[in-house]
């Protein structure tokens, strides 16, 4: 490994906090009610605690971990969708995040529409949309339901689409959170050798699976969290052995 290659995402001790309400809100307005008169008790809930890890240029990072263990979520503070509690999160280049099945898409607009709605979403013109536009189609195996409503798309359509648009360029970051795994077998394989190509040419990946081979053919680095705890940081192979051994421990299979 490069010692002299640019750290471009630096998470520096981050804690994310939420405020789960402790008590049953049957309406809105019994809600602000007492949110009002300070009258709303919430319990404290930390999804993320004390993680720290770098990300050098070029790298890609599997995050793993059971579900509920925070790696939506700190994959959302690197993207600067939620700010952390406490620490840091520091971010050098253009992010692509593919981060849930739909987001940026209008279910009520054609699959067309949606193409330049998410494209401008990503920060892409109108004049780069449409130099691309075939080649997103042509990805997205979708030219026959271009004009098709996208409510009417199933959730491999969806995901289909939307890593068609996320890859069109090769962006500095990709950030892929568990989307693929909704897709047939046929199109995960084409997107795993699509990202293989994109980190060929220098792009940066994290990336959330429960695919265990997944992670370990595409990342040279891992991070496992469990309940929001960090179990392991370092090289791929190794992070998802030691969670795979404590799968089968807790599983007792």
């Amino acid at each position: 490994m490069d010692l002299e290659r640019e750290v471009v995402i630096d998470v520096k001790d981050v804690t994310i906090r939420f405020n789960l309400a402790s008590e049953k809100v049957d309406n809105l307005k019994e809600y602000f009610v007492k949110l009002v008169k300070k009258e709303l008790l919430f319990q404290e809930f930390l999804a993320v605690k004390n993680l720290s890890f770098q990300v050098k240029k070029g790298e890609a990072w599997g995050i793993v971990g059971s579900n509920g263990s925070g790696k939506s979520t700190i994959l959302k503070a690197i993207c600067g969708i939620l700010k952390p509690y406490l620490g840091s999160v520091t971010v050098s280049g253009k992010i692509s995040p593919l981060l849930e099945l739909g987001a940026g898409f209008d279910a009520s607009l054609t699959a067309r529409e949606n193409i330049y709605l998410n494209g401008t979403i990503l920060g892409h013109s109108m004049d780069y949309i449409s130099e691309h536009f075939e080649e997103i189609v042509d990805f997205s195996e979708l030219k026959d339901f271009l004009d098709v409503p996208v409510k009417n798309f199933s959730s491999g359509m969806r995901a289909r689409l939307g890593f068609a648009v996320a890859t069109a360029v090769h962006p500095d970051i990709l950030v892929v959170d568990e989307v693929l795994a909704v897709g047939d077998y046929a199109f995960q394989q084409k997107c795993m050798n699509r990202m293989d190509q994109m980190l060929s040419s220098g792009t940066t990946l994290l990336f959330v699976s429960h695919s265990i081979d997944q992670v370990t053919r595409l990342c040279d680095h891992a991070v496992w969290l469990d309940k929001g705890e960090v179990k392991g940081v370092g090289e791929a192979a190794s992070v998802c052995d030691d969670y795979l051994k404590f799968i089968s421990k807790a599983t007792g299979k």
